[in-house]
């Protein structure tokens, strides 16, 4: 994690630091204009009054704008605190979620040593039991109980040894290996994580930042610390749970080694009991057992014989309930719709439940019967304490009993062997048996009998209630009959009842519905019925698919019967065609009929004109000519009529060749006109039929309005048999239903078809067609739809019961293993207590082994002890039990005391809230302190006065030392520090305080959590410990009391030391047996936590997830919305930039006044004097310090908060950068696809000024204007652009650079005096708020005149557009009466081409703008880019961590299972091996009773039971398995019988509807051929007529040859001349056809390109108006924005008109103040002289003392030189001559005597004596505390120098007298090294000033680090003449020491002298 933290503030670094660099050249652009801006201001307001006002009123403004700010500021604040706890939570997520994984990996090893460790017991258990059996089967009978005892010994050496070898597992090797990777990873990431800070700490030395490096170094050191402690516990926790899981392991192994020693002892103590029994056993009890056994084994089989009767008549009825099931489903296929008499069906069926929960409850009494049966025998075991042989035998005819009951109910046949057997072998058991007590035997007996007579009479009851069942089925069978019969009958109501059922579907579709939900209550209650009605419902879908099939087939065959009738219809059409031929052809025979007769009346007028000649013979003669010529014609006459047969037989076969044509035009033609005529007669048809209907609807309304009450009851009925039969059988139902619903669906379409058509009629009829197409493929989908959802209904039905029967068990599991984890706390203290009672009654039972040797009687006071003890142990229960229930009321305490600290903790956030408050309202008064500034300088002046004062009292009292408390000037100076704080700290401190409560309070919240889960699990602990323990303690109270009796009977007994092994063993295996169950308990709840912590963290992650998404979106909400309110958005940021650097020069003024308060403490203290004493000095540096401190912590917020600035700041860039990218990508696209549209428009436009070239130079005019309109309108909206963009370009990062210098010069140009220094700062704060008011003035003046312009161009453009509409509608008008469309068209192209020009203009510029701004905004992408490089690298490696963590976790899993495995395979071993040992047991047991009855002479008889029972174990295991075996295959067969009869009815259903269909389809062709037969019928009749009128036709024709010729001849003359007039005709048709199409091809042309340019010029109107409008509506918005704005800067205007009146006052006062303070300050140059001269006289004085110090230095002080003799002597003699130089400087010596005299090469002896006897003039008051520096390195290294050293320390530290404050030093910055020539100060106090100055010429008091030690008095205050104040002193030489210099050890004291001896 810290590693993380620490990649991120490394990258955070770096993108920051890259940011300001981007950000410094927009500071550099932004810098220019502000100052261009403000020269404009300076040159536009020149009077003073202007002046006056305009500050008044930005004065206001600042204010507001400041109060806004401060509103922002704070809301930020809360964002960012709101944020920083964000950030703690997810930092805290990440911890828990590695923790878990941490602790997830650590129980997994736990868990696989715990498996491993069962393992290993397991093997050696298996191991003991193998060797027990083989010991057992070796020597069970012969060796005596001893040796049992003494066998034991080796198996416990060997388990020892084996845990011993144990120790070092192969698994603790695992464990050790991983420990070991896991620790290396972590010194891993602990020293990735150090190279990380030590990185950050370099880079900030680099950078400079040493402020915060103390902070994040303290954060550091604790962070480790936690996390060595987190460390230290860890690894404590892996200890103690080693510790733990070892003890388990060896507590496991001793567990089982007991237990087997117990189990060893008791089938010892039942081999004894079992020969002492024999031989206690008489031999004449037999007889009566024999009766006895004989009438009870004959009781047995009379009771079998029942049961089986009962179970083959249970069979029966089951067999008969199937068929009736059966036959009622077959009912209900058939029978679809039966609803009145299913009432019936549901009283029968709630009769049949009845019965059957009867027959239930008697089974279930006939089972309790069997069980008291077996518990009186249990009884009269216990009764038989003496016969314990006989109480084996009981057991086992109990256990023989139980097995017959129970094959009974599965299998009869096998039964009845197996309990004939058995009863052979109960009967030869029962002839060896003998039993004791008769008395006893025969009280059983009759009970046992009165039992049998009850079961007798049950039975009896039962075959009776079986016979009223057979009766009630055979009514039931009746029933079904009538109900097939009234099934039929009901057929035919409901066939005509589906037209009236129509308005009834919707409900019954409700009831269907809430009867699904019944039908799922009612699945839920028959579990059983389940498998049943899965297979139904496999049916059901079978069903819908046949019924979908049957659909699709009837669709086809409706198809079919459409075609056939159009076929007909067509066939129809051709009989009338025919019909008319016929007609015509009639029509023409009687025309020529006519010609005929009219040729024969011409003859016969002829023949009648001619005169009767004379001639005859001439006549004779003519007439035989004109006869042969009659002839001629009558035989070219029959020639022609055989011709004219053929060419009529050719005209027929032409005529039939033209009839196939016309034939084909006809059907082309009945094709085309099909569809309309089908209409028409569907019309027709429809109309008639809704004639029909109507008049039936009036009639039947009032008949539908009675029978629907009639119905309404009845279909209330029915719904109620529809539930019952549903509960009955839901197949058959639902088959019906949905063919009813598909029924209604259908009838519904066609009613709304039918009344389509009538509304629509013919030009709706292909909408019709597609309408039904698409219905029916929507009924199809329909269909899928819902068989899809019916199986998903099933799937989810299932998966929901398997879902509810998982969370039942996973339920039952978790309380369970709740239950199982309380105990295991409970039973683990019970553990040790268990120990220590088996312990202590080891010591009893070897007391009392001891005590019986000696003296047997003595043994029953123990036993008396060992009850005191058990109920002393029932006394501690008892006790433990009352603690634990004190704990929970002290939990109850806790809990309620929790819940009054959350109350106080409210409380105290509400007293907090009022803090906050209060402190915000001392943030306001602090902009009051500015104005008591003034008051505070006539203060300082007056305190000037007292030091002056204060000089002259010193001059008179030089030496007299005034000794003043410091402690009152402390707690002033202090008061006004802190009133003089700024009120940001105080919000900050009180918001951290706020954020440390809401910390704490989430802490307090979270622990209250914990404690209330941990109260809820004591509560069920201690509910389960309740009811456990006093169930344990009756169990072990009656297990006790069962003991104290073996014990009495043992010790009565001889056998008294086995009973206590025994007693011994039994304890032990029940001790084995409950460790053995609780470790089971404790891994299973081991499992369940970790199976709950991981449900846990899934769903924690996925809520995280969820809010993480949830937060997303919201983010991106708020950006789409900052994004719509861009503009705006950025004309605030460049307000809140002023605010901001207005708000950073407030906190200027503030640390100016704090410095002021400061250097007002500093007169105030050095006013008290300089010989004050050295506690004054102190506490003035620990002043100053404090200050520095609060100074340093003002520059940090100021840090931080401008590192919060930028991160927001960088943070809305990269938002509006996305932004930005995503509008020019949406840009580009629509510029790509203006310009296709422009290109395209260009093409058109090409091709239409070729052909309307005429109508361009009349449109060129208006088209002019129009541009002009347009170009004024994007020149508009240029400058508005470009205005936006420059107010938006108006960043504050350079104001923000001249404040920071402006901060950094401020410190630097304080003025050598105070006064002068006040005055100064006062002006220049005057100056900086003039500037600033300026500046807030040219920025208003600049908003106001971009107002003014945007209004004045709004106004333009509203003006123009005005005029432009004006102007546009005559000449419009006008052009509409000239031109034609094409005119139109031709314009709006123009304009349109022209406009999106233009905006093609606009859309550049507006991209350049974008695309400068976005240069910007990718250097900051590509930081931030960089910056999620390094995040998403972090993110990765966090992955790559979690997937070897989640690998690991499935590694473990996997040993998990394979151990699990091992685990359960070596488990079932032991239960083999443990079967292997009890029929060992078994074999041992019945070797011995044949030992026994080999003695007693009875070896024959028990071979011959143990063979027989040996068969019938292995028959009974044989029937077994083939009874599974037939069970099996039963439920096999069921399965495929059902699955059989289902197909067989569904085929049945099919074949069914199948021929319902077929006959339908037969009767309809029959009909149909009916029809056809009767119409050829009818056709063969008209053609026999017509041959007949044919002949006759034929007939006459041969008369009439003669006019036909000639009428043929005309005829064909007519027939050409028509040909040519046709072909003329045709050809004209042709021709006008062909100009038809083409003009019609022309006119849609041009109604195409018509509409295409209406529609175009409807667009473009509509856009314009739109343009406009949006436009108009903009602006408008804008000016009424603009009134607002200027309505409320009116009234700032006034407000700060007021203030600034206010502020005139202020200036006045301020005026006079400053003239007084000329005035202060002319005294103060006064008083300064006065002090020079008294200084001259101090320095007379001084020199009067130096002649006394010099004349004074001669004399030699006798103790000093007795000293140094003496000292010379005791010194080595490597070291002497530094002595003698000593004693020659002291008497005067010069260095080149001394340095011949002492003939060695030394470094030169100072004269460091002169100065500490007072050479060194006024420096004997003060010694010099100068820096050491490295260089100086001492000679000096004995012991006196150093002793000497010390010495000097310790005179020179008491006496530093306190600084006077002197006018002279007061020095201007600057003038850093060089001193004042009107000061006289000492040699020595100008050397070390000059060197402070030259070591640290630039020292900044901001820039030091906290642990620099700053000297706060110079060290050459020498005497009175130098103050050496710090404060007082420029900042370069006031600070020569800040960094520590690095001293040398060896030369620590030497340099010291040197340095001394020096001055």
């Amino acid at each position: 994690m810290a590693s993380w933290l620490g990649g991120l503030g490394s990258g955070l670094g770096q993108s920051l630091g890259q940011v300001g660099g981007s950000l410094s050249s927009l500071t550099g652009q932004i810098s220019s204009f502000t100052k261009d801006i403000l020269l404009e201001g300076t040159e536009e307001v020149g009077d003073a009054p202007t002046e006056h006002q305009v500050s008044s009123s930005r004065l206001r403004e600042i204010e507001s704008t400041h109060a806004t700010q401060r509103l922002e500021n704070e809301r930020l604040k809360k964002v960012c605190s709101d944020l920083e706890e964000k950030h703690e939570a997810a930092e805290l997520q990440i911890k828990q979620l590695s923790i878990e994984y941490r602790n997830q990996l650590q129980q997994r090893e736990v868990e696989i040593s715990h498996l491993k460790a069962r393992q290993n017991a397991l093997q050696e258990q298996l191991q003991k039991l193998q060797t027990a059996a083989q010991s057992a089967q070796l020597g069970a009978g012969v060796l005596p109980p001893t040796t049992t005892s003494a066998s034991f010994v080796p198996v416990v050496r060997h388990h020892s040894s084996g845990f011993q070898g144990d120790d070092m597992d192969f698994g603790d090797v695992i464990w050790s290996q991983q420990e070991i990777n896991r620790l290396s990873n972590e010194v891993s990431r602990l020293e990735s994580e150090v190279d990380h800070w030590m990185l950050i700490a370099q880079s900030s030395r680099v950078q400079g930042t040493n402020n915060a490096d103390q902070s994040e170094i303290c954060k550091l050191q604790n962070i480790i610390k936690e996390l060595k402690q987190n460390l230290s516990q860890d690894i404590d926790e892996h200890q103690h749970e080693l510790s733990v899981l070892q003890d388990a392991h060896r507590q496991k192994l001793a567990e089982i080694s007991r237990r087997h020693r117990e189990e060893l002892s008791e089938y010892e103590e039942r081999i004894e009991e079992l020969e002492n029994q024999l031989q206690q056993g008489g031999a004449g009890i037999e007889i009566t057992d024999h009766s006895k056994i004989s009438n009870l084994q004959k009781n047995i089989q009379i009771l079998q014989t029942e049961k089986l009767e009962d179970t083959q008549n249970m069979k029966k009825l089951e067999d008969k309930v199937k068929n009736l099931n059966e036959k009622l489903s077959s009912v209900e296929n058939e029978n679809k719709i039966l609803l009145n008499e299913r009432e019936l069906v549901k009283v029968e069926n709630s009769q049949i439940t009845q019965e059957y929960e009867r027959l239930k409850s008697e089974f279930i009494k006939l089972q309790n019967y069997v069980a008291e049966q077996e518990t009186l025998l249990k009884e009269q075991g216990k009764k038989l304490p003496l016969m314990t042989s006989s109480e084996e035998e009981v057991v086992r005819l109990q256990q023989a009993l139980l097995d017959a009951e129970k094959e009974i109910m599965r299998l009869n046949t096998l039964n009845q062997e197996e309990l004939q057997k058995k009863l052979a072998s109960l009967q030869h058991k029962n002839e060896d048996i003998t039993s004791a007590s008769i008395e006893d035997t025969n009280l059983e007996l009759n009970q046992l009998r009165q039992e049998l007579e009850r079961k007798e009479n049950e039975l009896k009851e039962s075959i009776t209630e079986r016979a009223t069942l057979t009766a009630e089925l055979e009514e039931l069978d009746k029933q079904n009959q009538e109900t097939m019969q009234h099934m039929f009958t009901l057929k035919e109501q409901l066939s005509k009842q589906h037209t009236e059922a129509d308005s009834t579907i919707n409900q019954l579709k409700l009831d269907i519905a809430f009867e699904r939900r019944k039908v799922s209550e009612v699945e839920a209650e028959k579990m059983e019925m389940s498998k049943e009605l899965e297979t139904q419902k496999s049916k059901m879908n079978h069903c819908t698919f046949a019924l979908n099939d049957l659909h699709m087939s009837n669709q086809q065959l409706q198809h079919n019967i459409k075609d056939l009738q159009e076929q007909l219809k067509k066939y129809q059409d051709c009989n009338l065609n025919n019909k008319k031929e016929i007609a015509e052809l009639k029509q023409n025979l009687k025309q020529k009929e006519e010609e005929l007769s009219v040729s024969q009346n011409e003859l016969t007028k002829i023949i009648n004109q001619e005169p009767n000649s004379n001639s005859q013979d001439l006549s004779l003669k003519e007439r035989e000519a004109e006869i042969a010529k009659l002839n001629k014609d009558i035989s070219e006459n029959k020639q022609l009529n055989q011709n004219l047969e053929k060419s009529v037989s050719d005209l027929k076969m032409e005529n039939g060749k033209l009839l196939a044509v016309c034939e084909e035009l006809k059907q082309q033609l009945h094709e085309a006109f099909a569809e309309k005529n089908k209409v028409s007669l569907e019309k027709d048809t429809m109309l008639e039929a809704l004639k029909m209907e109507k008049g039936q609807l009036e009639t039947e309304l009032s008949q539908t309005e009675k029978r629907l009450l009639e119905q309404a009851q009845k279909y209330e009925q029915t719904i109620e048999d529809l539930s019952n039969a549903r509960n009955m059988n839901t197949n058959a139902l639902q088959l019906e239903h949905e063919r009813l619903v598909k029924c209604n669906q259908e009838r519904d379409f066609e009613i709304a078809e039918l009344k389509r058509n009538i509304e629509q009629m013919e030009a709706d009829h292909e909408e019709t067609k597609e309408m039904l197409t698409t219905s029916l493929g929507g009924q199809k989908q329909l269909t899928e739809l819902i068989k899809e959802k019916e199986v998903f209904v099933e799937k989810f039905k299932n998966r929901a019961l398997e879902l509810q029967q998982e969370l039942e068990e996973y339920v039952k599991d978790s309380k369970k293993h709740e239950i199982l984890r309380q105990n295991l706390e409970e039973k683990d203290k019970s553990l040790a207590a268990m120990k220590e009672e088996n312990n202590h009654l080891k010591e009893e039972i070897e007391r009392l082994k001891d005590q019986q040797s000696r003296s047997p009687p003595v043994a029953e006071p123990k036993t008396l002890d060992i009850i005191t003890e058990l109920e002393a142990e029932i006394t501690q229960l008892h006790v433990i039990k009352n603690n634990l229930e004190e704990e929970i009321k002290l939990h109850k305490k806790t809990i309620e005391d929790q819940s009054q600290n959350t109350v106080q903790l409210q409380q105290s956030l509400q007293e907090h809230k009022r803090e906050i408050d209060e402190s915000k309202f001392q943030y306001e008064q602090m902009n009051i302190t500015h104005e008591k500034l003034f008051l505070e300088k006539d203060e300082e002046i007056k305190s000037l006065q007292k030091t002056i004062e204060q000089i002259k009292t010193q001059l008179h009292n030089e030496r007299h030392v005034f000794q003043t408390d410091s402690s009152d000037l402390f707690q002033e100076t202090k008061a006004q520090t802190l009133n003089g704080e700024n009120g940001n700290e105080k919000h900050d401190l009180s918001k951290s305080e706020i954020e440390r409560l809401v910390k704490g309070i989430k802490e307090r919240e979270k622990e209250i959590k914990l404690l209330n889960e941990k109260n809820v699990v004591l509560t069920q602990q201690i509910d389960h410990l309740s009811k456990d323990q006093v169930g344990k303690l009756t169990q072990i109270i009656q297990e006790k009391d069962f003991e104290i009796q073996a014990l009495h009977a043992s010790i009565s007994s001889s056998s008294y030391r086995q009973d206590v092994l025994y007693l011994q063993q039994q304890l032990q295996a029940y001790a084995m047996e409950r460790e053995q169950v609780l470790a089971v308990l404790s891994e299973k709840t081991r499992e369940n936590s970790q199976l709950k912590t991981e449900y846990h963290k899934i769903m924690d992650m996925v809520a995280a997830k969820e809010t993480a998404l949830m937060k997303l979106q919201e983010e991106n909400q708020k950006l789409s919305n900052r994004f719509e309110s861009s503009s705006q958005d950025m004309f605030r940021e460049t307000i809140q930039n002023l605010s901001r650097i207005i708000r950073e020069k407030d906190i200027e003024i503030d640390a100016l006044s704090q410095k002021c308060q400061t250097l007002l403490t500093v007169l105030q203290t050095s006013n008290i004097g300089t010989d004050s004493g050295s506690g004054g000095v102190n506490n003035n540096q620990f002043e100053e310090l404090l200050q520095e401190r609060d100074k340093l912590k003002q520059q940090v917020k100021k840090m931080e908060e401008w590192k919060q600035q930028v991160m927001t700041t960088v943070q809305n860039m990269q938002h509006e950068s996305a932004h930005l990218q995503e509008e020019l990508h949406k840009l580009q696209a629509q510029i790509s696809v203006d310009s296709d549209s422009s290109s395209k428009l260009q093409m058109d436009y090409n091709g239409l000024i070729q052909s309307y070239e005429q109508n361009e130079k009349k449109m060129k005019s208006f088209s002019q204007e129009l541009a002009q309109v347009q170009h004024h309108i994007g020149q508009l909206h240029n400058t508005k652009d470009l205005l936006l963009g420059k107010l938006d370009m108006v960043t504050p990062p350079l104001l923000m650079a001249s404040s920071v210098s402006q901060a950094s010069d401020i410190p630097s140009s304080t003025p050598p005096e105070i006064v002068s220094d006040a005055s100064k700062l006062l002006q220049q704060e005057l100056e900086q708020l003039k500037k600033i008011l300026q500046e807030k003035d040219v920025t208003i003046r600049i908003l106001k005149e971009n107002n003014q312009r945007l209004s004045d161009s709004m106004a333009a453009t509203s003006e123009l557009e005005r005029k432009g509409q004006k102007d546009t509608d005559p000449e419009m008008k006008q052009i509409k009466g000239k031109c034609d469309v094409f005119q139109k068209s031709l314009r709006e192209k123009d304009l349109l081409i022209k406009s999106k020009s233009d905006q093609l203009l606009s859309v550049s510029e507006n991209l350049s703008n974008k695309e400068n701004e976005n240069e910007l905004l990718k250097q900051a992408v590509t930081n931030l880019k960089e910056r999620n490089l390094i995040l998403e690298m972090d993110i990765c490696k966090l992955k790559e961590e979690n997937e070897k963590i989640v690998a690991k976790c499935r590694e473990k899993e996997t040993e998990f299972r394979a151990l699990q495995e091992t685990n359960m395979q070596f488990s079932m071993m032991l239960k083999e091996r443990e079967f292997e040992s009890h029929s060992i047991k078994e074999k041992a047991l019945a070797f011995e009773k044949l030992l026994k009855e080999k003695e007693q002479g009875k070896m024959g008889e028990l071979n011959h039971l143990l063979n027989e029972v040996k068969s019938m174990q292995e028959k009974a295991v044989s029937f077994q398995q083939e009874r599974d075996q037939v069970m099996l295959a039963l439920k096999q067969k069921q399965m495929e019988s059902s699955a059989l009869q289902n197909e067989v009815q569904h085929l049945r259903d099919k074949e069914q509807r199948l021929n319902q269909e077929l006959e339908r389809l037969r009767n309809h062709l029959l009909e149909m051929e009916d029809s056809y037969t009767q119409e050829a019928l009818a056709a063969e009749d008209r053609e026999t007529k017509l041959r007949k009128k044919v002949m006759v036709l034929e007939e006459k024709l041969v008369s009439s040859s003669t006019a036909v010729e000639n009428a043929s001849h005309q005829a064909s003359l007519q027939v050409e001349s028509l040909q040519e007039q046709l072909n003329l005709v045709s050809r004209q048709r042709d021709e006008t056809v062909l100009q038809l199409t083409m003009s019609q091809d022309q006119v849609k042309q041009y109604a195409l390109s018509l509409a295409n340019l209406q529609m175009v010029l409807e667009q473009f109107q509509q856009e314009e108006k739109a343009m406009y409008s949006a436009e108009l509506e903009k602006h408008q918005k804008q000016t009424a924005e603009w009134k607002k704005k200027a309505e409320k800067l009116e009234g700032r205007v006034e407000s700060l008109q007021e203030s600034l009146e206010e502020a005139n006052a202020a200036l006045d006062a301020a005026s006079r103040l400053t003239e007084q303070l000329d005035l202060k300050e002319e005294q103060i140059e006064d008083l300064r002289k006065q002090g020079e001269i008294k200084q001259e006289m101090l320095e007379d004085a001084q020199n009067k003392l130096m002649n006394l110090i010099n004349s004074t230095e001669g004399k030699v002080d006798k103790v000093l030189m007795r000293n140094l003799f003496i000292g010379h002597f005791h010194t080595p003699k490597n070291k002497r001559h530094e002595v003698l130089r000593l004693m020659g400087s002291i008497l005067g010596i010069k260095k080149e005597e001394l340095d011949q005299l002492l003939s060695e090469d030394q470094k030169g002896v100072t004269r460091w004596m002169t100065g500490w006897l007072g050479g060194g003039g006024a420096g004997s008051k003060s010694v010099p505390s100068t820096p050491i520096r490295p260089t100086n390195q001492s000679v000096f290294n004995s012991s006196f120098s150093e002793l000497f050293v010390k010495f000097l320390e310790t005179e020179s530290r008491p006496n530093l007298p306190l600084p006077t404050l002197s006018v002279h030093d007061m020095k201007p910055l600057g003038a850093a090294g060089i001193c004042n020539p009107s000061s006289t100060r000492s040699s020595s106090h100008t050397e070390t000033a000059g060197s402070g100055t030259s070591r640290r010429p630039d020292a900044n008091p901001f820039l030091a680090p906290r642990s620099a030690a700053v000297p706060l008095i110079t060290p050459t205050s020498l005497g009175a003449g130098g103050s050496g104040h710090l404060l007082m002193k420029s900042l370069s030489d006031a600070l020569p020491t800040f960094t520590p210099l690095p001293v040398l050890p060896d030369a620590s004291a030497g340099a010291v002298l040197k340095d001394l001896l020096k001055q």
